[in-house]
């Protein structure tokens, strides 16, 4: 066969291609409906490993000073009258516990709240910014612009949609809430200290059109802060938050997928989430 044709089939031969291609798949449906041989789907997930970005939420689950703790009351427990098993739960808890998402609302009048997220606005590749050096030689580091820079020298730009977090190292100092906290004392959130990120390096994400911003400390800005300043530029732009993030060690700074799936709050300001990445496996 002439070189070109290999590259450009000719409509004959094209035609011919997906005639064939029609009848093998009309032959495979036969097979499949006569119970001749299962049906098998393509795996979604295939050459990826899913790692669970989340905190579970119990009785240790760490939450903002100011809000309400994770409760989960049993109601019902035990077999029934009918010969049946029944459990049941009251749940309650501040949108700002555990693993969570901070919606723009939260710190921006008229912004989006949960609700008006789609799922398809806190999904995409992750860039994974790497502080946690830093962050053990000063516990109220705020990421910079300069951390930014080195990433983007060793990996490419930041691109719009993009999904960036931070890996400050913070997490494995969960559960244990003065260490992750830096400060326990119940109703007061004056006194803490953790990393965060700074302003500019808010301003720099929000300039490249990241889609969502998330770090593995209780706050996107460190504890010292009292204007929560990357909130409000984050927030400004419309730009959601994820906090209390686990396990960013295993993602590669570059080349895995992030999905977060919020409880779905109409207006809510924020909500727990569950956050997974899928990481290729090779």
């Amino acid at each position: 066969m002439p070189e070109e044709n290999k590259i450009n089939p000719t409509p004959r031969l094209a035609l011919l291609r997906a005639a064939s291609l029609a009848v093998s798949a009309a032959l495979l449906v036969a097979a499949c409906s006569s119970g001749d041989m299962p049906v098998v789907r393509p795996d979604p997930f295939a050459g990826y490993e899913i790692v669970d970005l989340s905190h579970p939420f119990d009785e240790q689950t760490v939450y903002w000073p100011t809000g309400r703790p994770f409760r989960h009351d049993r109601t019902a427990w035990g077999p029934q009258p009918g010969g049946f098993w029944y459990s049941a739960f009251d749940l309650a808890m501040s949108e700002h516990t555990g693993t969570h998402l901070d919606a723009p609302v939260h710190f921006a009048e008229g912004g989006a709240a949960v609700g008006q997220l789609s799922l398809a606005d806190l999904s995409g590749p992750v860039a994974v910014v790497d502080v946690s050096q830093q962050c053990e030689d000063d516990p109220d580091y705020a990421a910079s612009v300069d951390d930014l820079d080195a990433h983007e020298d060793r990996h490419g730009q930041i691109s719009e949609g993009m999904i960036v977090v931070f890996r400050t190292g913070w997490s494995r100092r969960w559960p244990d809430t003065l260490s992750y906290l830096g400060d326990d004392t119940p109703g007061r959130a004056d006194r803490l200290r953790f990393p965060g990120i700074s302003s500019e390096a808010a301003k720099r994400l929000a300039e490249r059109g990241v889609a969502v911003v998330g770090i593995d400390t209780a706050s996107i800005d460190p504890g010292t802060s009292s204007d929560f300043a990357s909130h409000q530029v984050l927030a400004g732009d419309s730009i959601p938050a994820l906090e209390n993030l686990t396990q960013l060690d295993l993602l590669p700074e570059r080349g895995a997928h992030l999905l977060a799936f919020p409880m779905k709050i109409a207006t809510g300001s924020g909500a727990p989430c569950r956050v997974a990445a899928l990481v290729p496996q090779n």
